[in-house]
C-alpha cells in the first residue's frame, strides 16, 4: 500500500504540471480579409471602385483573447461612419461581434478584448468585417475573414538558477567534486 502513494503522488504532480503548463500556453492567430463591394449583402450603391483590407491578430493566453488590427479603405462612396467584425457565412448579413471604429479612418488600427466566442468565429471562418457609410449605412465594402497562421507556443518560461550544475564540472555545483 505505501509503495502506491509515491506513484500517486507523482501522478497528481504531473498533472498539475500540465493543467499549469496548458493554462501559460499562449496562441496567435493571424487573419486577413479582403473587402470588396461585390461581396456586401445587400449590394451597395455608388461604391463600384471601393475596396479595403483588414489585418488581424488574436492572442490567446488563458481566458483572454486580445484582437490587435488594422482597416484600409479607399473609393468610398463617402466617409466611413462605422466598421465591424459581423457573424456570419460568405454572402449572408450576420449580427455585429466586434465594434472596431465609428468613424473610421483609413489604416486605423486597434486593440481590444474579445470573447472567445467571437474568437472561435473568426478562427472558423464565420465572420466577416464591414465598412458602413452614410450612403450604404448597411455596408459598402464587405470581406470575409481567414486565418492565416495559427501558432501555440507551450514553452514554459526560461528560469535562471544560480545551483543549476552543468557536465563539464563533473554535476557537483560550482566547486571541485567533493572527496570521499
Amino acid at each position: 500500500m505505501w509503495k502506491i502513494v509515491p506513484v500517486v503522488a507523482g501522478a497528481v504532480a504531473l498533472v498539475a504540471v500540465g493543467v499549469a503548463l496548458a493554462s501559460s500556453a499562449k496562441t496567435v492567430s493571424t487573419y486577413r480579409s479582403t473587402l470588396t463591394a461585390g461581396s456586401e449583402v445587400p449590394r451597395p450603391k455608388g461604391a463600384a471602385g471601393a475596396k479595403g483590407a483588414f489585418t488581424a491578430t488574436v492572442t490567446a493566453s488563458g481566458s483572454t483573447r486580445t484582437i490587435s488590427w488594422k482597416l484600409t479603405f479607399s473609393h468610398l462612396s463617402g466617409e466611413a461612419v462605422a466598421a465591424h467584425i459581423h457573424k456570419g457565412k460568405p454572402g449572408v448579413p450576420g449580427a455585429v461581434l466586434v465594434p472596431l471604429c465609428g468613424p473610421c479612418k483609413n489604416g486605423q488600427t486597434g486593440q481590444l478584448k474579445i470573447s472567445k466566442d467571437a474568437a472561435d468565429l473568426l478562427e472558423s471562418g464565420l465572420a466577416y468585417v464591414n465598412v458602413h457609410t452614410s450612403k450604404n449605412a448597411t455596408g459598402e465594402i464587405r470581406g470575409q475573414v481567414k486565418l492565416i497562421n495559427h501558432v501555440v507556443d507551450q514553452s514554459p518560461p526560461q528560469a535562471t538558477d544560480p545551483t543549476t550544475t552543468t557536465p563539464d564540472n563533473g554535476g557537483y555545483g560550482s566547486g571541485p567534486p567533493p572527496s570521499y
